[in-house]
Formats: structure tokens, sequence, C-alpha cells
């Protein structure tokens, strides 16, 4: 579910006006090169029961809900562009796959009698720094209102772009989610002020 009204993304802006095919060209080929590509969903699947519901807000071509898929749980994917739920759909099957912009989500969700209840809600790779500028509290109000009581929130993106950690911070305490942890990568590496990646677990209070 889209919506001609919503503001185009930062993804759309920059990187949908000139393709994509390298995008998603660039993970086939690391996957065939042997490259670890399931940190983000190690991660997440750390943080959760066996068996939970996750929903991928922007999961592209499938790549992380595939893996949650593999580890036990219910996945959805939910992503604005149709192309790249198409690939998700074609090379991870497994989770449910739905073309809707995070704001919509559950609306979306709803209608496509899918849960609107998740025990995580993950948004990797750089999720929160595509989002269309001005709607990332609006996005965090929407996951909030989508997280069980006690259920958590992944966030994981580049430091180096228009929105940051302390906008993150700022917009997450406005919606009413908790900062629970913060890592400079995937791997759990301690968080540094000058760290290039940021990888933030934050939390519905229960």
């Amino acid at each position: 579910m889209t919506d001609p009204a919503t503001p185009p993304t930062r993804w759309e802006l920059t990187v949908v006006g000139k393709k994509w095919d390298w995008y998603v060209d660039r993970f086939e080929r690391l996957h065939r090169e042997g490259v670890d590509l399931d940190g983000e969903a190690r991660f997440v699947d750390m943080l959760a029961a066996r068996g939970s519901t996750v929903l991928d807000g922007g999961c592209g071509p499938g790549r992380v809900s595939g893996a949650l898929h593999r580890m036990g749980h219910r996945v959805v994917g939910v992503d604005r562009d149709a192309g790249l739920v198409a690939v998700a759909r074609d090379r991870y099957p497994g989770p449910s796959y739905l073309v809707a912009d995070l704001l919509l989500a559950p609306a979306a969700l709803a209608a496509a009698g899918e849960p609107v209840a998740f025990d995580i809600v993950a948004l990797p790779g750089n999720v929160m720094v595509y989002l269309a500028a001005g709607t990332e509290r609006d996005v965090l109000g929407v996951v909030h209102g989508l997280l069980v009581p006690g259920g958590r929130l992944v966030t994981g993106f580049a430091t180096d772009r228009e929105y940051g950690v302390g906008d993150l911070d700022a917009d997450a305490e406005a919606v009413g989610l908790v900062v629970e942890h913060r890592f400079a990568t995937w791997h759990l590496d301690p968080w540094r002020d000058d760290a290039d990646w940021a990888v933030t677990v934050l939390r519905r209070p229960a």
C-alpha cells in the first residue's frame, strides 16, 4: 500500500532514479563469494525468542527477512519499492512481503491479514536515513504502535548522513521508545562517538 500523497523518500530521490540493479546485484555477488551477509539477522535473532513475530521494515530484496525466516521466526517484510519486493519474493521465499510505505504499514498489514503486533521491528540497512526527510519521527511513532508492550526496535545506519544518532534519540523519546543499547557494528563492537555505523536497540516500555 502506497499513497501518492506521502513524500518521496531519500532512497527514491538518490537511488531509484539511477536504477537499483547495482544494489541487488552487489549482494548477489557477495553471496556467491561467500561473504557473511547475515550479521543483521543474527543480531535480531539474538534478541528474539524462537518463533517471534518480526517486521522487516524497508526489507528491500529480502536478504534479512529470508535469514530470519530460516532462523525460525514469523517474518513480514515491507518495502515501498514494488521492484525490490518482487526480487525478495523470488529470491527469499518463506516470509510474507508487502508493498507499503512504512507510514501506512498498519493498514497494509491488516488488509493483508498479517500480524499488526510484533515482538521486534527491524530497520537495518540504512532504512532510517533513507526515509523521507521530516518523516522519521512519524515512522517511529508507527513502529511504536506496531510493537507489543516490551517489544524492541532495531536500527542500523551510517553516521555520516543528514539524519544522525542524536536525531534518532530525540525522535525516539518523543514517541515513547527507550534506547537500551548502542553498538558500532552488528558484531557488538562498543559504541564510539566517531563510529561510522550505529546499531541501536530501542524498546517500547511494557
